[in-house]
């Protein structure tokens, strides 16, 4: 028994040094490189702070709707719904979304809905949409802010992130800072 206890101890106590220090002032040291010293993406505007990392909610027709959160934009308990394609109140949540969509945007067809203005992504906090989510909102945008859809186009392609390094990933747009460009539009 003592054979095995004491190397037991030993690695425990350098697990719980190298873990809860070394490792730790290694993290916190490459934190420091980062753009605003790793403590998120600030966007400031009209004196309120947000997170562009973080997903905001946008469900005013004046502007952009964001990808709905599957924790309520609560960027404290991230994660997905656990719930599969197959799973009853799943499809019915969708199902409202879709639903709840085509009535604050009408004449858009169902098929025409991309998937990620419905859907939560897999974190739940997702601050992207596609182009293509982006665009299908133009006509009720244009109307309410009486603002010209060709403006509306050229602010989105102006948002517009492209892939990463040209390759990985989609094209996408950040809505909190697509929706602030649209306000600050004159």
């Amino acid at each position: 028994m003592k054979a095995n206890i004491f190397p037991a101890i030993r690695l425990t106590a350098v697990c719980l040094l190298f873990f809860s220090g070394i490792y730790t002032l290694i993290v916190w040291s490459v934190a420091q490189l980062a753009p605003n010293k790793g403590k998120g993406a600030i966007v400031t505007t009209n004196g309120k702070t947000y997170y562009s990392n973080i997903g905001q909610k946008f469900t005013e027709d004046k502007y952009f709707y964001s990808r709905p959160s599957a924790v309520g934009y609560n960027a404290a308990g991230a994660g997905g719904s656990n719930k599969g394609p197959s799973n009853p109140d799943y499809l019915k949540e969708v199902q409202a979304r879709i639903d709840t969509f085509l009535v604050h945007n009408p004449g858009i067809q169902k098929s025409a809905i991309p998937s990620d203005i419905v859907t939560a992504s897999g974190g739940g906090l997702d601050p992207h949409i596609s182009v293509q989510a982006a665009n299908i909102q133009i006509k009720r945008i244009a109307k309410i802010r009486a603002i010209s859809e060709e403006n509306l186009q050229q602010l989105i392609i102006s948002n517009t992130e492209k892939p990463l390094g040209g390759i990985l990933g989609t094209e996408r747009i950040n809505v909190l800072k697509l929706n602030i460009a649209l306000d600050n539009l004159k």
